[in-house]
């Protein structure tokens, strides 16, 4: 009966689920170096240790969808073919009066924002407003942006990396760190090109 109990409990934990794209380990680098300049402005700060990325879809539901969700994402990656994603410059959100997000543009959203779109229709919900970017500060206060943003106002930050993969991300929604639950394989075209980027990288 004890057991019985303890499986429900599982079956039942809620997650915190996030999809992602990577960027490659130079432009997650950079984006990492970045963050160390803020926080030797600011010291610690939302975000400060969370991993470059390119969020596509999150949501919070029990573990025990897990397997039906890993299934729904190995169908729209099979599907998939890989693409480049180039970066920009910097640029910022606003949250009202009081927070400021900085982050790093995407300069050709359309294939991120066609594969959103696939993710989104494979768990029936409708298309909202979406900008992919990459986070450098998320939701720092505005006194705290007008001390760090002079440094990325108007600079550009021009990369690209090859997107062959997205991952999905968990962590208890309690709390805690995100941690890899599985990474998804781009189907036909990554598979053969694998090889030759590899070498080429």
């Amino acid at each position: 009966m004890q057991t019985q109990i303890l499986l429900t409990a599982e079956e039942t934990a809620l997650y915190d689920y996030l999809v992602v794209i990577n960027p490659d380990a130079r432009t997650a680098g950079e984006v990492r170096s970045f963050k160390e300049k803020i926080a030797q402005e600011l010291g610690i700060f939302t975000s400060r240790y969370s991993r470059a990325h390119i969020s596509l879809f999150r949501s919070v539901f029990p573990e025990k969808f897990q397997e039906d969700c890993i299934h729904l994402l190995e169908e729209i990656a099979r599907k998939q073919s890989g693409f480049t994603v180039y970066t920009s410059k910097f640029d910022h959100f606003d949250h009202g009066k009081v927070k400021r997000t900085i982050y790093v543009n995407v300069a050709n959203p359309k294939p991120i924002t066609e594969l959103r779109k696939k993710i989104l229709q494979q768990f029936e919900l409708k298309p909202n407003d979406y900008k992919p970017h990459i986070t450098v500060a998320r939701a720092i206060s505005t006194r705290e942006f007008d001390q760090v943003y002079p440094m990325f106002d108007h600079q550009l930050f021009v990369r690209s990396f090859n997107c062959r993969s997205f991952a999905l991300l968990r962590k208890p929604a309690a709390g805690g760190a995100y941690e890899l639950v599985k990474e998804f394989t781009f189907g036909g075209e990554a598979q053969q090109n694998r090889t030759l980027f590899n070498y080429a990288a």
